[in-house]
């Protein structure tokens, strides 16, 4: 059995709030106790001065540490999910970008696979059922309307591991794919759409709840065409996704989208591709070439923004030293709230007695220290 792991003296966020000088108690793979205060007897990490929160939990995220999501292997797939598990995100949904349908189906059954295994928590689809007006860095010549045969397709091929699909819903068809997904609990998102705000409260009614990267590839909010972004951020029954990563959204923007949607219903999402915590350079996106350069990803033909290289720890630390944003804000944004539109918040997204001991250390500049993820270190802020 594996030794209890005591962690104190630490500011520790939990549902109910801060904790200063809190303790952290792991038996196993589980958080047995959180309370005020403890022992700095020998046996126990020390961690004054630092931050302890849940671990991160990415809905959206394409690859990672020079390998992909999109189109790679599974040796690949783990490759990028251990680069952003040492970025603190100890849980990793796998995105797809636009491909052929057979393609797709192929590569949903290998992440099917990973997630059985416990290593992704599960498939988002972002594309091929998206609007070419506001296709961003997908292949327009791949993309279609969202049939709900094909939509069930790739549903049947993900072997239950389909956690969400990004749709335009105002295409034909999508309407009716946004039932099929809700019927199936498959999270259906409104994203690269040219929807009317009429348009998108239809797919909301009809079971949309997520807004993919908020204000990105989407009509911008105007005073006689409020448009997507002005439903999708009134509707209560929908959670706005945001790539805070200061190329994506101007912080007034991202605070816009707090100060309308509210703490509990934004995601940070990360959108990463192969380049996030690896380096510049060029690299493929599904079938699109990507030039890296200072961060930023953008097309070489056209050059459209594709993806981010954003990691969650710095979306973390820039949503509290740039953005000014609550610490305790920050958590529900980057854990709380997308464990529970992933169904998963009775296990993850906060640190409570029963759930796993995923947890991420911060200094107090919250740059990441330590990361534990099911009660084992994968960075030990000891050794730091």
């Amino acid at each position: 059995m594996a030794p209890t792991k005591v962690l104190t003296g630490a500011r520790v966020v939990l549902p109910t709030g801060t904790v200063d000088d809190g303790r952290v108690t792991v038996e196993g793979t589980r958080i047995a106790d959180t309370a005020p205060g403890g022992s700095r007897a020998a046996g126990t990490a020390d961690l004054s001065g630092h931050w302890v929160v849940p671990g991160f939990v990415d809905l959206h995220n394409h690859g990672g540490g020079g390998a992909s999501f999109t189109g790679g292997t599974a040796e690949d797939v783990l490759k990028g999910v251990h680069t952003h598990r040492t970025h603190g995100t100890t849980t990793v949904v796998a995105s797809t970008v636009t491909g052929d349908l057979d393609f797709l189906a192929r590569q949903a059954g290998m992440l099917a696979e990973l997630a059985q295994q416990g290593e992704i928590a599960g498939i988002h689809f972002e594309g091929p059922f998206i609007s070419p007006c506001r296709k961003g860095a997908h292949d327009e010549g791949l993309l279609r309307d969202p049939d709900p045969a094909e939509v069930r397709k790739l549903l049947d091929a993900s072997h239950g591991h389909a956690r969400m699909m990004t749709l335009a819903t105002e295409l034909p068809g999508g309407l009716d794919s946004v039932r099929l997904l809700a019927g199936h609990g498959v999270i259906a998102a409104v994203g690269h759409t040219d929807a009317t705000y009429e348009q998108t409260l239809q797919a909301v009614d009809a079971g949309a709840t997520v807004a993919t990267h908020l204000f990105n590839a989407m009509p911008p909010l105007g005073h006689r065409a409020p448009g997507p972004i002005t439903a999708l951020l009134e509707d209560e029954r929908v959670t706005v996704e945001l790539i805070n990563d200061g190329t994506h959204l101007h912080p007034a923007a991202l605070r816009l989208a707090f100060h309308h949607a509210g703490a509990d219903r934004v995601a940070f999402v990360t959108d990463a591709m192969d380049a996030a915590g690896f380096g510049d350079g060029r690299y493929m996106l599904g079938p699109m070439e990507v030039e890296v350069a200072d961060g930023v990803a953008r097309l070489v033909e056209g050059g459209s923004i594709a993806g981010s290289t954003l990691t969650l720890d710095r979306a973390f630390k820039r949503a509290v030293t740039v953005d000014g944003l609550p610490v305790e804000d920050v958590v529900r944004a980057i854990s709380a709230n997308p464990a529970r539109l992933l169904g998963l918040d009775d296990r993850i997204g906060s640190l409570e007695p029963g759930k796993d001991a995923d947890l991420v250390v911060l200094d107090e500049g919250f740059d990441l220290v330590g990361v534990m993820r099911r009660g084992e270190w994968v960075i030990d802020p000891r050794l730091g």
